[in-house]
């Protein structure tokens, strides 16, 4: 009789586990990853919604080139998908 609370509650753990934090966790990696790889002349888009190219780069910022030969730089945690054409 003592024993079903404990397995109801390590059986919600589990699904709380499987269902938000693995997926999150995995979400995160990919995201680093993809900081990570980002390259000159790479098309992105930002967490804003701007989109551009990768004209330069370094640790912590990158240097977009939009229309016009406009140049602006953000944060490298600020992009949000590359969107190159294979």
């Amino acid at each position: 009789m003592g024993i079903e609370p404990i397995i109801m509650l390590v059986l919600m753990f589990a699904i709380f586990y499987f269902l938000l934090i693995r997926p999150q966790q995995k979400r995160q990696k990919q995201v680093k990853e993809m900081h990570a790889n980002l390259q000159k002349g790479d098309r992105i888009i930002t967490i804003g919604g701007l989109h551009g190219t990768i004209d330069a780069l370094d640790e912590g910022k990158i240097v977009l080139a939009v229309e016009n030969d406009l140049k602006l730089t953000f944060d490298r945690n600020s992009v949000r998908e590359i969107v190159n054409e294979d």
